[in-house]
């Protein structure tokens, strides 16, 4: 079986938990005999790993004139007009105006009369809805001159390019959801977003969820049959003896972790709350933000307000070994999401012998057990989570030893059996 499968990053270029999500899936997809994988991507930069896929750039394939007259849904697609810079998880304070070409004009949208090769800038930039009608576009071209069996689209920003693909070749679409705009915006959906999601699940033979959570949002916010949705949790990669960094802590203070985007979803003002309350009854606890968003000015003020900013560490925004060395020296990390759909980064920290406190409104809280558990509004509760851990070596000990056994169960090989089952029952049909 062949699979064409659209994606929007791929590591080492990522701004989140897509990219790495898209690699550890297609890694355990190639231990599954005689399942090949067609990665497209906007932008390559050459520097991917492909060893276990084919991974082509949009920008490469020229779109001949019979595509550019293609008809369908591209001319009909609402799109946002954007002038800030954005990524594909923020909220909805970033967004610029919503509307459509043919009622308001102006804006930069679909170039019906462009033949030849598009340009992508890989980013999510103030252009990111017109590449995505681009890279739609191209789609077809791809899916007239490949053969494949199936169609995978990962996220919101892909599923023109599955329709797309679809349209084409007649074959059938998967679309999978990592996350939703009900998760990024905190429920206040762009109604440009929410368009393109629903189009995409409406349009899909089957979908698949990362959790749950994320499966019920599908069914009751966008209208969609339960029985086209599946779960398919996430995994972890599996960290190489390499990628195991050993050096001492530049200092005795226990260190409490927050690793993710500084956004409404991910709850950073509840961390800082609760950091608080930790510093009133422990002085020797530093506390890190690492991440960049939207929300960073505003957490920087809180946190100087509180008086703890000598306690309070920002490094910006790490991938790769960064992170690594960031857990490395961690004695506890704490993720608490206002509405995560999965959540990867606790299953790295595990992965790293770190214990983890997560909210009770994140996907992989449905399947660790490991972990504390607490509501994200829940500042007190968090409170005593973090005292305890950091204060009781046993407790600590205990999380350490069992969660590193349980994540380590949790592999990407078992996940990419879930979603070829998938590939099996849409193609029976």
């Amino acid at each position: 079986m062949r699979v064409l499968m659209f994606g929007w990053e791929f590591p080492p270029h990522i701004s989140g938990g897509l990219g790495t999500a898209c690699y550890g899936l297609t890694r355990g997809m190639s231990h599954i005999p005689d399942l090949d994988v067609i990665f497209v991507v906007p932008k390559a930069w050459g520097d991917e790993d492909q060893s276990s896929l084919t991974l082509l750039s949009a920008e490469s394939f020229p779109v001949r004139k019979k595509f550019v007259e293609m008809k369908g849904f591209l001319k009909e697609m609402t799109f946002l007009e954007v002038h800030s810079r954005i990524v594909p998880y923020i909220s909805p304070e970033e967004y610029s105006r919503a509307g459509k070409k043919r009622e308001e004009g102006g804006g930069v949208y679909f170039n019906t009369e462009h033949i030849g090769n598009f340009k992508f800038t890989g980013k999510y930039g103030p252009d990111l809805f017109q590449e995505i009608a681009n890279y739609a576009l191209v789609a077809g071209v791809i899916a007239d001159d490949h053969s494949f069996d199936i169609i995978h689209a990962h996220d919101w920003l892909t599923y023109p390019a599955g329709i797309a693909a679809k349209a084409v070749s007649g074959r059938p679409l998967v679309i999978h959801v990592h996350a939703t705009d009900f998760d990024r915006s905190g429920g206040s959906v762009n109604p440009g977003v929410f368009e393109i999601e629903k189009r995409g699940m409406e349009a899909a033979d089957m979908i698949i969820a990362v959790s749950n959570l994320t499966r019920n949002t599908v069914i009751e916010k966008y209208g969609i049959d339960p029985a086209k949705v599946v779960t398919v949790y996430n995994a972890v990669e599996p960290l190489e003896i390499t990628d195991r960094p050993y050096f001492s802590k530049p200092l005795k203070d226990k260190i409490v972790t927050f690793l993710g985007r500084i956004t409404l979803q991910k709850g950073p003002e509840f961390f800082v709350e609760a950091a608080n309350k930790v510093l009133r009854k422990s002085g020797n606890v530093r506390f890190v933000m690492a991440g960049s968003g939207d929300m960073f000015p505003r957490i920087i003020r809180r946190a100087a307000s509180l008086g703890i900013m000598d306690r309070f560490h920002f490094t910006g925004f790490l991938r790769g070994v960064d992170v690594n060395h960031m857990f490395a020296i961690s004695d506890l990390y704490v993720m608490p999401s206002v509405s995560e759909p999965f959540g990867i980064s606790p299953l790295e920290a595990m992965q790293s012998n770190v214990p983890v406190i997560i909210s009770y409104q994140s996907g992989v809280s449905e399947i660790l057990k490991h972990a504390i558990k607490v509501d994200f509004w829940d500042i007190d509760a968090m409170a005593d989570a973090i005292y305890g851990i950091l204060h009781y070596n046993a407790l600590s000990e205990m999380f350490k030893k069992h969660g590193k056994t349980e994540v380590d169960n949790l592999k990407w090989e078992n996940s990419a059996q879930h979603v070829k089952q998938v590939y099996d029952s849409v193609m029976a049909k």
